[in-house]
C-alpha cells in the first residue's frame, strides 16, 4: 500500500513531535547545546505566503489504520505478505484499505471476518478538505471520531496509512499535554530549543522570549526543569511558545482544558489575534461556544469520514443537530460510541416527572426522577454515577453526582437500576443534552456523551402570568425564584 506525505515550500518541524525524537543520553543538555544546534541547522524563516486564498493544506483520501492488541497479523505468512508489499511500495493485501474485494471496507461481512481474526481499526477514512492561508478551522467531532489522529498526521508526529497531505509552511503544534519538551531541559532552554526547530534564529527568539514567558505567568520557575511543572504551568507554557514563534500554522487540540478559565479566555484572545495576522489555525474542541466565537469553517468528523465541511455556523448547528438526533430516548444498549474500561454497561434510561409519568417535554420547575439500568460483570465497588447537563453549545450547565449527594451504597449488585430524585430544575426553556458516567474504585467504566436529551417547556414559572420563553434563554440557563420589595 502507497501512502504519500508531500512537504512543500520551507522547513516543517512540528513541536509536538520532538519529544519523541530524544533520548535519555540528552538529560545533559544545557544552553550550549542549543547554541550548537542552531549552527547545525542552518536555517532561516520563512517567509509570509503571498495570497490569503491559496491554500496551506491539502488532505486529499486520508487513511489511516491501526492494528488492535497487536504487533503482528498472527502468522508468519500474514507478516511476510505484509513486509514484501511494503518493500515493492505495493498494497498490503491484509490491510483493510486493500482494494481486493475479499477485505474492502465496503463489504461488511468481509470486515468483520476480517476482524475476527486480526482486529483492524480505521481512525481516518478517506478524509479530503484543503485549508487556505489566515483560515481558523474548527475541526468538530464526537470521542474517536478520528480529531485527534488527524492533527498527529498533519504534525508528522504519525504517518498516514493512505493518502495524501501537502502542506506550506511550518507547522507549531500543541496535541498533548508535555509534548514538545524536553523533561531535563528548562523552561528557558525548551523556549529556545524550539524556536530552533521551527527555523528560527536566536536573535528572534530572544526577541519574543520575554513576550513568551510573561503570556506564560510562569517567570518565576522558567529557569526550572520543565519535568517539575504541574500540567498546568506545561500548557500555559506550550502554548505560549506554540503561538508567539513565527509558524505560519498553528495546530491547537483540546489541551486547552487542562488551563484555568482566565488562562483559556486568554488563549482563545491569543488564537483570534494570530488568525487576524494571517496566519493559519487548526482548533479542535468540545466547547462549541468557543469553536464557533473562534473560528470561520468547519470540518464535522464522524467515525474517521468528513461528515460536512463548511462555514462554522453551519458546522455547529449541523453537528448539534445530528447530535441530539442521534441521542437515545430510552434504549442504549446497542450504543458502541463508549468510553472507559467496560466493565460495567449502561443499558437503559429514563427521565420521569414526581408522579412517573416518562418522556419530555417538562415545564420550567419540574422535579424529576433519573433512572439508570446497569449491568456488570461482578458487584459493583465504590460506585460512582454523574450525569452531566450540558446545553446545545454544549457548555456545562449543572451535573448530578452520587459522590456529592453520597447517596448510593458501597456495594451495588451486578444488574440493577438506580435512580436520582431532583428538586425543582429551574432550567430556562430548550433542550438539553445528557452525559453520563459510571465509576468503579476509581476507575471510569463506561460513559456516554449525548446518552439522552431533555427538552424544556416555556411555562408560568414565577405565577405571575408571564412566561419565560425560549428566546429570553440566551441570556441565562437557569432561573432562581426571587422576590422585589421597597426598602
Amino acid at each position: 500500500m502507497r501512502a504519500e506525505f508531500k512537504i512543500s515550500g520551507s522547513l516543517i518541524i512540528q513541536l509536538s513531535s520532538f519529544n519523541s525524537h530524544l533520548s535519555t543520553d540528552f538529560t545533559h543538555l544545557s544552553t550550549d547545546f542549543i547554541n550548537r544546534f542552531y549552527s547545525s541547522l542552518n536555517a532561516q524563516p520563512s517567509t509570509r505566503f503571498m495570497h490569503m486564498s491559496q491554500p496551506v493544506i491539502r488532505v486529499e483520501n486520508l487513511s489511516k489504520e491501526y492494528r488492535l492488541g497487536t504487533v503482528s497479523h498472527g502468522t508468519l505468512t500474514h507478516d511476510l505478505q505484509s513486509w514484501w508489499a511494503r518493500l515493492r511500495g505495493k498494497e498490503d493485501p491484509n490491510s483493510l484499505l486493500s482494494h481486493h474485494p475479499s477485505t474492502s471496507p465496503a463489504h461488511p461481512s468481509a470486515l468483520n471476518s476480517h476482524q475476527d481474526s486480526n482486529p483492524h481499526f480505521l481512525a481516518l477514512n478517506d478524509v479530503s478538505f484543503e485549508v487556505n492561508q489566515g483560515d481558523v478551522l474548527g475541526i468538530i467531532g464526537r470521542n474517536g471520531a478520528g480529531k485527534s489522529t488527524l492533527l498527529k498526521i498533519l504534525s508528522q508526529v504519525t504517518a498516514p496509512t493512505k493518502g495524501e497531505v501537502k502542506i506550506k509552511g511550518r507547522i507549531a503544534s500543541l496535541l498533548e499535554v508535555g509534548t514538545g519538551f524536553h523533561p531535563e531541559l528548562t523552561g528557558r532552554e525548551n523556549v529556545f530549543l524550539n524556536g530552533a526547530i521551527l527555523g528560527m534564529s536566536k536573535a528572534e527568539i530572544t526577541g519574543k522570549f520575554d513576550e513568551i514567558v510573561d503570556f506564560s505567568g510562569i517567570e518565576k520557575f522558567i529557569d526550572t526543569p520543565v519535568k517539575r511543572y504541574s500540567s498546568g504551568m506545561y500548557v500555559r507554557l506550550a502554548f505560549a511558545v506554540a503561538a508567539h514563534l513565527e509558524s505560519e500554522i498553528l495546530i491547537v487540540d483540546e489541551v486547552l482544558a487542562v488551563g484555568d478559565a482566565q488562562f483559556q479566555k486568554k488563549c482563545l484572545g491569543k488564537m483570534q489575534e494570530v488568525g487576524k495576522q494571517g496566519r493559519t489555525v487548526l482548533f479542535v474542541s468540545h466547547n462549541m461556544a468557543a469553536v464557533e466565537n473562534l473560528c470561520q469553517t468547519g470540518v464535522i468528523l464522524d467515525k474517521g469520514h468528513v461528515d460536512f465541511n463548511g462555514g462554522i455556523a453551519d458546522s455547529v448547528k449541523y453537528y448539534l443537530t445530528s447530535f441530539t438526533d442521534n441521542a437515545s430516548r430510552g434504549d442504549v444498549s446497542t450504543r458502541t460510541d463508549r468510553a472507559g474500561e467496560g466493565n460495567i454497561r449502561i443499558k437503559q434510561i429514563s427521565i420521569k416527572d414526581q408522579q412517573g409519568n416518562p418522556g419530555t417535554p417538562f415545564p420550567i420547575g419540574s422535579k424529576l426522577i433519573f433512572e439508570i439500568d446497569y449491568e456488570s460483570k461482578s458487584e459493583i465497588k465504590n460506585p460512582q454515577v454523574i450525569i452531566g447537563i450540558y446545553d446545545l453549545m454544549t457548555v456545562g450547565v449543572s451535573r448530578l453526582d452520587t459522590e456529592i449527594a453520597g447517596d448510593l451504597p458501597e456495594i451495588l449488585p451486578a444488574t440493577g437500576r438506580i435512580s436520582c430524585s431532583t428538586e425543582s430544575m429551574p432550567l430556562v426553556p430548550g433542550r438539553y443534552i445528557l452525559n453520563i458516567a459510571f465509576y468503579a474504585n476509581g476507575m471510569m467504566q463506561d460513559y456516554l456523551a449525548g446518552a439522552v436529551t431533555i427538552d424544556i417547556n416555556a411555562s408560568d414559572y414565577f405565577k405571575t402570568g408571564k412566561i419565560f420563553n425560549e428566546s429570553d434563554s440566551k441570556l441565562t440557563k437557569i432561573l432562581i425564584k426571587h422576590k422585589w420589595k421597597l426598602l
